[in-house]
């Protein structure tokens, strides 16, 4: 598969490690960093290694998971950058999944006013969304990625070889914002995948749903308008994910919080935006036969809207979504009002 061209990058697929060597040979970087956490660098780093033979680099290591994606952390990667000596002309090498290129990218874009860095996600989540579309960012309070900048990656290097260190939950995870591609863009994506299931996800269809979040970032990369549209499911999808994060034993993956935001939203779209409820039902199911059902109580939704009025796509004081017309359109700038999002809920809970 061909390399993708994005906004000021490529995107590189077959033998991008490779690639990414060759990046590294023609740069003139002084100083090379490598970010990992703990699992990728037992499961990730040694390929990276030995593509890299030739290259002198010093490695930054994090602690997994979403709750880390914090300032605290950044600091730690800054003071590591101290330490180590970088200067502007370095390059932050960011590989991992959602949570290291989210906040790698911010590290890398606001030290000594921006160095350079480069994303090698090694997650199906990060693959197709996170690492593409230069939005860097860190969570504070319990508010996803609150705190972040626009800022482009000079290159994205993917390896799907990397998936198969992944469990089945972790591929499912990502599997959402694979989903979302064909319900907000391409209907005959969406169609494929709700045939394929995530145990038939294909290179094809990771390099297909890659090219419509790059179209949708080229056309609009600071989310003034189209690029609204790949929020779909994510403005109750993240607050039920912040609220599991600081309340449930096992917290729900991004991935498996988007679902339930997925049908919210559909719903809403059937409600607000015209979407059919042929429409509304396949999409339903499409979600039910990959994601389980998670025990959402009533109680919990004030605290949930609570989290979606500090959402950062709000508009006076209005929480904004992204709709769906049909399946593989979608319509932005819409606004629900809490009793509207309660609905949702309630639809949710007595599927």
């Amino acid at each position: 598969m061909k390399p993708i061209n994005s906004i000021s990058y490529p995107i590189f697929f077959e033998n991008s490690l490779g690639e990414l060597n060759k990046f590294i040979s023609e740069s003139n970087y002084t100083k090379v960093f490598i970010l990992v956490d703990t699992n990728t660098e037992i499961h990730c780093l040694p390929a990276v290694q030995d593509v890299l033979i030739d290259t002198d680099y010093d490695l930054i290591e994090v602690t997994p998971g979403e709750e880390n994606k914090t300032i605290d952390f950044c600091i730690g990667i800054w003071r590591m950058l101290l330490d180590f000596g970088a200067e502007r002309n370095s390059l932050l090498i960011n590989l991992g999944g959602g949570v290291i290129t989210d906040m790698g990218g911010f590290a890398a874009s606001t030290f000594k006013r921006g160095i350079d860095f480069v994303q090698v996600p090694t997650t199906l989540l990060s693959q197709v969304d996170a690492s593409v579309g230069g939005k860097t960012g860190i969570d504070m309070e319990n508010v996803k990625n609150i705190i972040g900048t626009f800022t482009q990656p000079k290159a994205v290097f993917i390896n799907t070889g990397f998936l198969k260190t992944l469990d089945e939950r972790e591929i499912r995870s990502g599997f959402a914002e694979v989903i979302k591609h064909g319900l907000i863009y391409d209907r005959s994506l969406f169609d494929t995948v709700k045939q394929a299931g995530p145990s038939g996800l294909t290179d094809q269809i990771i390099h297909r749903s890659i090219e419509i979040k790059n179209e949708v970032v080229i056309e609009d990369p600071f989310e003034k308008g189209l690029r609204k549209i790949l929020n779909f499911g994510h403005t109750i999808g993240h607050a039920v994910e912040s609220y599991s994060l600081s309340h449930d034993k096992l917290p729900l993956l991004h991935g498996e919080a988007i679902a339930i935001g997925f049908i919210c939203e559909a719903y809403l779209s059937f409600k607000k935006n015209g979407l059919s409820e042929a429409d509304l039902a396949e999409t339903v199911a499409a979600i039910k036969a990959v994601y389980p059902t998670y025990n959402l109580k009533n109680k919990t939704y004030p605290a949930l809207l609570e989290i979606m009025k500090n959402d950062k796509k709000n508009n006076a004081g209005q929480i904004s979504f992204s709709l769906l017309s049909e399946i593989g359109k979608c319509g932005f700038d819409m606004f629900c009002g809490g009793n509207e999002i309660f609905e949702s809920l309630d639809y949710y809970r007595e599927l």
